[in-house]
Parts: C-alpha cells; sequence; structure tokens
C-alpha cells in the first residue's frame, strides 16, 4: 500500500502558498478528507476543503489578457495597437528590407466626392488582407493606394446650387479640386483607421502633374497608332449633365417606362420584286413599332431582315393592308383585338427597292434596306431608323450613305431643324406628346402602348439619357478587341465565371466616346484651326503639353496664352501655319481614360504589370476594362496578371443600400457605435472579420445579425487564446523548449496538425479565400484544440510538476500552436494577432508579430509512424467512450487486447509497460488506468463491457498496409479520486495518487 505522507505534504503545501497564488476554479468542491489509512501528523480536520489545501500546488493559467473587449476599451486598445506597434511605419519598413519577389496589388481608385462606405470597406479590407499575407510570408508588397478625382459628380457636388453660371473653368477647377481633397482626407483616415497599411505618404490622384503627364503619354501613343480619331457618330447624351457618356457611365434602370407605338409609313414605291409576284397591293403600309416615337421625325429608313419571312395582312375590322413580319402578325392581331387575313408571303429580300412616305415630313420619301440587326422577338419585324439616334441605325446610314442629321441639342430638346411644332420641346417628355399627336392626326398611329423595359440612365444624375449625333474623340475599340481577348487568355480571373461577363462587355463596345463637355477634367489636348475647324494634333503637340503638365499641372491648358502651348518649334515641326490660326479645344477626357491608364503612371519600369486588381464587379465593364485596352493599345499586354472581381455590400435582407430605404450601413457607426442600441461599438478587427468571413465572390450582407456574428467569432477564438497563453505563462521557448524528438506523442502529433493547418491556411490566402481560412481555423480550434487536444493536456498542465518533461513538452507544442494561430489570424485580425504577440512569450519586447514573418512549420514534425501511432489510439478511444455513453471515462479501467503486429507495436511505443495510470495512452484515453495486451483476460468481472474494432495502418505511403483487430475490456475502477488532480488514481479518497505525492513533496 502507498501511504499519504500528510506532514510532509502539509510543510510543501507552505512553499507552495509561497510561490504562487493560482486560482481554484478546477477544484471546486474536491472532496475534504481525513482517514486513518494516511499517516502522519497535521492532518485537516473534515471542515478543511482539499480545494482550499491543494489549491496553491495547482498550476491554473494565468494571464492578463482580456477575454472580452467592447464599448470604448476596445476602441482605446485598438488605436493604441496600431500606434504601439508601428501600422503607421510597417509599409515603409517592408519596402525598405531585403526581398526576394514583389508582390504588386494596383489599387483601383475609388471616387474622392464623399465619406467612406461599406463597399469601401468590403473592397479596401479584401486588398489589405492579401497585403498583408504577402508580407508576411517575406515579399516586398507594391500598394499605392490612390484616388479617381475628376469628373462631374465631383464637379456638381463641389459647386451644389451655384452651377457653373458665371464662372470660369479655372474657378470651377479650384471648387472641384478643394471638395475632391477634402473627400480623400476623411476616406483616407477611414482606410487607415480600419487598419489597412499602405504607402499613405506618397496616393497617387489623377489630379497630380506627374499623373496627368503619364496619361497624356498613354493618350499620345493611342493617337499615333491611329486608335484615338474624331468623329461626328451618335453617343450616349445626358442631357442633364449636358455631355457626352461612355458605356461604363451607363446605368440600366429595368423599369423605366416608355410610350411605345405603333405607326404605319405608306408604300409609295411597291418593291419591284413584290409588285411583279403579287397584284392588287396598292395602298400597302409598312407597320413599324418603337419605345422613342420622338426619333421619329429623324427617321431616314425602315429596315427588314433579308432572309425573314414577310406578310401583307388585311385588317379584319378596316381593311387595312399592312406589310409586317410573318412570325409577328398573330402576336401583332392579339395586340389589335383583330383578325389578319394574309394576302400575299414575300421574302425579306423581295422588299429590296420599296420606297415610303414619311409620317410626319410632307413629300419626305424613306427607303426600305436590308440590316443584319432586326429581330422578330418583339416589334413588327420592320425597324424605324434613325441613324442620328441609334448605333444600328448609325450603321446602316454609314453603309447607305444616309443623312445624320441631328435634331436635338445639348438639353436634350428639338432644335430649329425639327421644325417649329417641336421646336424647344423636350424629347422624352412633351417632345414625345407633340409627336405622337403629329402621327394621330396624319392617320399613321395604329396603336400606343405603356412598354416597362430596361433604359440607360446618367450613373451620377440619375436621369434618362438619349442618343444623339455629336462631334466627339473616340477609341477605336474594335481594332482592339481581339489582342484584349488574346491578353485576356493569360490573365487569371477569379471567380473564373467572370472571365465571360468580361468579354461579352469587350464585344459590346465597338468604340469608346472618351470627350466629356466638362471643365474638371485633364484636357484633350487638341487645337482647332479657327477657319476650317480642323484638329491639330499630333506627336509634338501632345509631347509639349504633356511636359507643361508635368511641371505646372493642366490648370496651364487655361491659365497659358496659346503662344505658350504652341511655341514657334512645335509649329515647326508639326508643319503648322501660325499660332493666331489656332484655338485651344474646350473638351475634357472621360475619367475612366484618367484611371484606365493608372498602370503607366503608377506602377514603374521597367514593366508595369500588377501581379493583381482586385475591385467591385461593376470594374468588369469599367476599370478592368479601361486599363485592360489602353495597355493593350500601347504594349500589347494586360497590365495585370490575375483580376479578383468581388460582389457588392447589400443589406442584411440581400437589399441595395439605400438611404430613402433606411438600411444603409456605415462602416464608422459599426466601428464607434451608433445611436441606436442595435448598433454598439464592434471595432475595425469585426468589421474586418465580417469581410473575411463572407463569401466575396457573391453579394455579400452587412447588418446587425452578421455583424454580432462575427463578434462573437472573435470572443470565440480570443477565449482560445486566453488558454494558451494562460499555460505558457512563466514559459520561455528560447529556453525551455522541449526537441521534438523527446515530446510526448500527442504533443508531436499536434504540431503535425499544425504544419497540415498551416499549409491549408497559406494555401486559402494564396487564393483569395480568406473565408476558407476562417473555416479552417475555426475546425482547428473546435475539433483539433477544444474537443480533443486541450481536454487530453489539462492534467498534465495543471498537476504535472511546473518543469517536468511532459509539461514542457505540452508547452512546447502549445506555444507553437498560439504562434501559428496567431500568425494566420493576423491578416484578418491585425489588432488582437498584435495584442495576442504582447502577451505571447519567446519574442523580445518590443518586436512585433507583422515584422517577424509568416507561420513557422518544420518537416521534422511530420515523423513515420507518429501519425498512425495517435490516430490508431484515437479509435480505440472512439470505441472506448462509445461503449461508455454519458459517462466518466476517468471513472472506468480500460483493457486494449491487440494481436501482436503493427497496431500493437504502435500502442507498445505509447505505453511500455503492461498497465499504467500515467502512460501516453492513458493520457489519450482519459481513463483511471490502460492495461495493454495481447488477449483479454478470461476471468473479466460480470459488469464488464466489451467491444470490438478494427484500424487500417498505412504507412510509407501505401507501402505497409494492415488492417488490425482490437477488442476492448472496460470495468469501473476501484481507485479513488485523487483530491488534487481530480483523476481516479489514488487508493483512497483521503490520499493523493502518486504523481501528485511526488509533485507536492518535491516542490
Amino acid at each position: 500500500m502507498l501511504f499519504c505522507r500528510v506532514s510532509a505534504v502539509s510543510q510543501t503545501l507552505v512553499r507552495w502558498g509561497r510561490r504562487s497564488h493560482r486560482g481554484g476554479g478546477l477544484l471546486r468542491g474536491a472532496v475534504s478528507f481525513s482517514s486513518s489509512r494516511c499517516h502522519g501528523s497535521a492532518q485537516p480536520t473534515e471542515t478543511d476543503s482539499a480545494q482550499g489545501l491543494y489549491r496553491d500546488t495547482v498550476l491554473l493559467p494565468r494571464t492578463d489578457f482580456p477575454m472580452k473587449l467592447s464599448g470604448q476599451k476596445l476602441l482605446d486598445r485598438e488605436l493604441e495597437i496600431q500606434k504601439e506597434c508601428g501600422f503607421a511605419d510597417l509599409y515603409s519598413w517592408q519596402r525598405e528590407r531585403k526581398a526576394k519577389r514583389e508582390f504588386c496589388l494596383h489599387d483601383g481608385p475609388p471616387y474622392a466626392n464623399g465619406d467612406a462606405h461599406v463597399g469601401h470597406a468590403l473592397n479596401k479590407i479584401l486588398k489589405d488582407i492579401r497585403n498583408r499575407f504577402e508580407m508576411l510570408r517575406g515579399r516586398q508588397v507594391h500598394f499605392i493606394p490612390g484616388w479617381d478625382c475628376h469628373g462631374l459628380p465631383i464637379e456638381l457636388k463641389a459647386l451644389g446650387e451655384l452651377g457653373t453660371s458665371g464662372l470660369s473653368p479655372l474657378q470651377i477647377r479650384q471648387k472641384a479640386r478643394e471638395f475632391a481633397e477634402g473627400a480623400i482626407a476623411r476616406q483616407k483616415a477611414a482606410f487607415q483607421r480600419w487598419g489597412v497599411i499602405a504607402d499613405w505618404d506618397h496616393c497617387y490622384y489623377t489630379y497630380d502633374a506627374a499623373y496627368e503627364a503619364a496619361q497624356l503619354n498613354v493618350f499620345q501613343e493611342m493617337h499615333s497608332k491611329g486608335l484615338i480619331y474624331q468623329d461626328y457618330k451618335p453617343v450616349f447624351w445626358s442631357p442633364s449633365s449636358r455631355t457626352a457618356l461612355a458605356e461604363a457611365e451607363l446605368e440600366y434602370n429595368p423599369d423605366h417606362v416608355s410610350r411605345a407605338i405603333y405607326a404605319t409609313f405608306p408604300l409609295t414605291t411597291l418593291p419591284p420584286k413584290m409588285a411583279s409576284e403579287k397584284a392588287g397591293l396598292e395602298g400597302v403600309s409598312v407597320l413599324v413599332w418603337t419605345t422613342q416615337p420622338w426619333t421619329i421625325p429623324a427617321n431616314q429608313a425602315v429596315c427588314y431582315m433579308p432572309s425573314s419571312q414577310y406578310s401583307v395582312v388585311k385588317r379584319a375590322d378596316n381593311s387595312q393592308l399592312l406589310l409586317v413580319a410573318t412570325d409577328r402578325a398573330a402576336s401583332i392581331a392579339a395586340l389589335l383585338g383583330t383578325e389578319l387575313q394574309s394576302v400575299g408571303t414575300f421574302t425579306g429580300s423581295q422588299l429590296e427597292g420599296g420606297l415610303c412616305k414619311h409620317p410626319t415630313i410632307p413629300d419626305k420619301e424613306v427607303p426600305l434596306l436590308p440590316a443584319n440587326h432586326v429581330t422578330m422577338a418583339k416589334g413588327t419585324g420592320l425597324v424605324h431608323t434613325a441613324p442620328a439616334h441609334g448605333m444600328d441605325d448609325y450603321s446602316v446610314a454609314s453603309q447607305f450613305k444616309l443623312s445624320v442629321e441631328c435634331t436635338v441639342d445639348e438639353d436634350g430638346k428639338f432644335n430649329e431643324l425639327a421644325g417649329p411644332e417641336l421646336h424647344s420641346l423636350s424629347v422624352m417628355t412633351e417632345g414625345t406628346d407633340k409627336v405622337i399627336s403629329m402621327l394621330k392626326e396624319c392617320g399613321a398611329l395604329v396603336k400606343e402602348e405603356q412598354c416597362v423595359h430596361s433604359y440607360p440612365y446618367d450613373w451620377r444624375t440619375k436621369q434618362p439619357v438619349v442618343i444623339r449625333p455629336s462631334k466627339q474623340w473616340f477609341i477605336n475599340t474594335a481594332s482592339l478587341k481581339d489582342k484584349a481577348k488574346e491578353a485576356l487568355q493569360k490573365v487569371r480571373v477569379l471567380p473564373e465565371s467572370a472571365r465571360s461577363s468580361l468579354l461579352a462587355m469587350l464585344d459590346k463596345r465597338t468604340y469608346w466616346c472618351i470627350s466629356r463637355q466638362r471643365s474638371w477634367g485633364v484636357p484633350i489636348p487638341v487645337f482647332y484651326h479657327r477657319e476650317t475647324g480642323e484638329a491639330l494634333i499630333n506627336k509634338h503637340t501632345v509631347s509639349h503639353i504633356a511636359e507643361l503638365f508635368k511641371e505646372k499641372g493642366c490648370d496651364c491648358w487655361w491659365e497659358l496664352p496659346v503662344e505658350a502651348l504652341l511655341p514657334p518649334e512645335v509649329l515647326k515641326k508639326s508643319n503648322a501655319g501660325p499660332v493666331t490660326d489656332y484655338i485651344r479645344g474646350e473638351d475634357v477626357l472621360d475619367i475612366w481614360f484618367d484611371s484606365g491608364a493608372s498602370w503607366a503612371a503608377v506602377l514603374g519600369e521597367p514593366d508595369p504589370r500588377a501581379d493583381v486588381y482586385v475591385e467591385g464587379k461593376d470594374q468588369l465593364g469599367g476599370w478592368f476594362q479601361s486599363s485592360l485596352l489602353t495597355s493593350v493599345a500601347v504594349r500589347n499586354k494586360a497590365p495585370y496578371k490575375s483580376l479578383v472581381v468581388h460582389g457588392f455590400a447589400v443589406s442584411e435582407h440581400g437589399e441595395k443600400m439605400s438611404k430613402s430605404l433606411g438600411n444603409v450601413v456605415d462602416p464608422d457607426t459599426v466601428i464607434n457605435g451608433g445611436k441606436d442600441p442595435s448598433m454598439p461599438a464592434y471595432g475595425a478587427d469585426v468589421l474586418r472579420w465580417w469581410v473575411a468571413e463572407s463569401n466575396v465572390f457573391s453579394e455579400v450582407q452587412i447588418g446587425p445579425t452578421a455583424l454580432n456574428s462575427a463578434r462573437d467569432s472573435i470572443s470565440k477564438l480570443r477565449n482560445t487564446l486566453k488558454f494558451l497563453l494562460g499555460n505558457l505563462q512563466g514559459f520561455d521557448p528560447r529556453a525551455q523548449a522541449v526537441d521534438p524528438k523527446q515530446m510526448h506523442y500527442i504533443d508531436q502529433y499536434m504540431l503535425h496538425l499544425l504544419r497540415e493547418f498551416s499549409i491549408k491556411v497559406t494555401d486559402a490566402y494564396s487564393e483569395f479565400d480568406a473565408s476558407r481560412v476562417i473555416r479552417i481555423l475555426q475546425a482547428f480550434i473546435s475539433r483539433d484544440l477544444s474537443s480533443f487536444y486541450f481536454s487530453i493536456i489539462k492534467d498534465r498542465l495543471y498537476c504535472d510538476s511546473e518543469d517536468s518533461l511532459g509539461r514542457r513538452s505540452c508547452q512546447t507544442a502549445l506555444e507553437e500552436i498560439l504562434d501559428g494561430v496567431t500568425r494566420s489570424i493576423a491578416p484578418v485580425l491585425p489588432h488582437v494577432a498584435e495584442e495576442v504577440y504582447l502577451y505571447a512569450p519567446g519574442h523580445d519586447k518590443g518586436e512585433t508579430l507583422f515584422k517577424s514573418g509568416w507561420i513557422k512549420s518544420s518537416s521534422v514534425w511530420r515523423r513515420p509512424g507518429l501519425e498512425e501511432a495517435v490516430e490508431g489510439a484515437c479509435a480505440i478511444r472512439d470505441s472506448f467512450l462509445s461503449s461508455i455513453p454519458g459517462k466518466n471515462a476517468a471513472q472506468y479501467d480500460l483493457t486494449i487486447a491487440i494481436e501482436p503486429g503493427l497496431l500493437f507495436e504502435l500502442m507498445e511505443s505509447l505505453q511500455e509497460e503492461p498497465t499504467s495510470t500515467s502512460s501516453q495512452l492513458a493520457e489519450l484515453m482519459m481513463a483511471a488506468r490502460v492495461n495493454l495486451t495481447s488477449e483479454l483476460p478470461r476471468d473479466l468481472p460480470p459488469d464488464t463491457l466489451l467491444s470490438h474494432g478494427t484500424f487500417l495502418i498505412n504507412l510509407e505511403g501505401g507501402v505497409i498496409r494492415e488492417d488490425s483487430a482490437y477488442s476492448l475490456a472496460v470495468v469501473p475502477t476501484s481507485a479513488a479520486r485523487c483530491p488534487r488532480c481530480r483523476r481516479y488514481t489514488a487508493e483512497s479518497a483521503d490520499c493523493l495518487c502518486p504523481r501528485c505525492q511526488t509533485v507536492v513533496s518535491q516542490a
């Protein structure tokens, strides 16, 4: 019998009490003891508690790291971390260090027209997560934040109710610049508060002189290649902005309501092939359909599809003869509410040579012409064609030399050419009313209906646009498409599904209108002859202007006299006349050309090409495309190696955010809290976790539910980190770490799992998949740590002697786990990670996590047989626990019977002796005692629980495979619970177990 030497124990407890004051939660409610079986003096009385007696001998976790921070304390702590850990200096530090590789993420410039919003947060934090990851793994990150500073929205907001009346271009520009600078300062402060690291002292702005000069160099290269030209053709025109727009500046309103009409164009000259085939077709009218009645006065032709079939039909209600597409006849009959009897059928090609009477312009005839854009999906199969007001219509006009006369002015009103009845009427409102009235009067109106359809709106003013011809500057994108598509084949797109959208938008764009009739922008460097209007623009003029812009900024276009802009030497090289013959142009460049040239202005020489561009899906037709087109035009390759396309931030219910709906989530309110109690101060890391946890490749929902979930997830993570830190109190891995080969197998196994974890996390970050990082992290913590490892090692951590090999082995593993988990979360939660690092052992004071590298894992951690030994034991453990559902494993003795073979040898590596209460196998099983034998005893007690199982051993990559059987016998233990460690390994309830006796007596 082992005896409890109580007197020796009592003396030792005094020493323990002086050395350590640790919490006693683990032993709360422990059994009091007094027994004649324990020899010695100084026995405790019945009222003494074991908790009080042994509390100070147990090594419970101890750390000042707070499990939870909230309110002002959280906000103050994040700001302290940013300052103490040098967030502001981190970018410059990593740029100065030596690195084998650079990682360049080129920042798409946000628009400088307001405060930072949640869309900015999604984009900037997503970028910062990747940048921090690359920085941690030793790469030199190139990330220069920028702002798109020109354009109408800034101009409109800057001028407010003043408008542009009475202001010179320079006055307008000054006000716009001041407004943009204020917006930039507010946005920049927000981005920094979110923990975004960047070259904040050297940001790029599209209004900077050097940027504008670089942009003009790109313009000049494209112009010299014949890709930029001036032409008179239809463009999207915004009457509300009084400027031309590019496709990327449009928003399509799916609920726009138009007054659609069916109108007749009487055939004055029958197509010869129709007349020869069918007699009696006098009085036939061509029936057309349009959703834009205001364009009827500009009609120059009616188009048909040559390969389709057409019918002359007779209305049953009034005997009117109409020419329509055969496929549309039934639908038209239903619409008109009458039968349509077919009189004759013809192919489209037989309509050639026909002439129609224009319904609103007396004595004007318009031809029937073939066109491939005619469809049978809706309408009549015969298309009213107004070349001044449609892109397809213009193509027909170019082919057949039709007039492209503009009858609509810059305000969207009919001009004098439209005639006295229409002059000054707004085409979209009263102008449409008047045209419909004119059609009624001449008997040409057959039917009017309300049509709800998708229609282009100005993305800035949210007002409908029109198509009207104007003399503008264009980029010939049609000639760049094939090269752009070829360049895209070498670009990786995430998600891959976005590639088809990018290609479709590229196909849709035949030309790009790059001139704008505003003041706040980069002027197009062109001069016009006073008499002829001929443009003067060449490499000599543009290069000179670019140099002036670089030195003085583009305000000099308005500040300097023309003589300075066009000096004699430039005129001479240009073979131009005297400077007095020329005036400067008044148009500015499209802001998409501004930002589209950023690769040339920001990325640097010799090969300005970014590793990745990361923006929202709206940039598929915007910055992604404009950057691609300019880069392919100048140097025949894409400016990016990869594209990452994320979704939009939407409300918790999946709705687009809108002030009118009251569902706008302000990132500043998320961080600092709002007036509404439902919006507490979450801090920056919750906002960052929300970004990381979301599937950013689809729409990303945000609201109280998502934010509370993020906060709770971080709290659970902090709890795990606190456990790790608490158990590493006083441990210095630099002096006390155990060599991996000497560590307990379960500890070695955890290092093996940590290595696998680090590989998975690294792969996920490399794929821009932070949500997978979160899932991997949470699985590792819940499955491998909390539910498995932590539950097994607590006894060894708390109750073994402080310097024992077993405890130090465990602490060595815990320190590596803490380090790995902290580094894995650092890109997402930089504030939490740096806070943990301040408490973590193993580094000098003042050292920060982001200057100390990525997760450190070693190939030594993967030892042959280690995984099979522990996982074999775990399989046996699962069988054991399944045999005692809901019971405490510590109250049972377990006998494991395995026939001699590989599995037996593996289990022997965990327990050399036949029976043990303290072996590594016993620890894994969490049983009172484990007996390891080759066969079960025959004299088992009647209450023994028997179970059987198998485990497949797979060694040497499958070279060695063995399916091993095992049997288990489980009986309640006869041992008593130790009052110190609470394991059932003591001889009696009033005795310490042998391990605890040794620990307490030797302390």
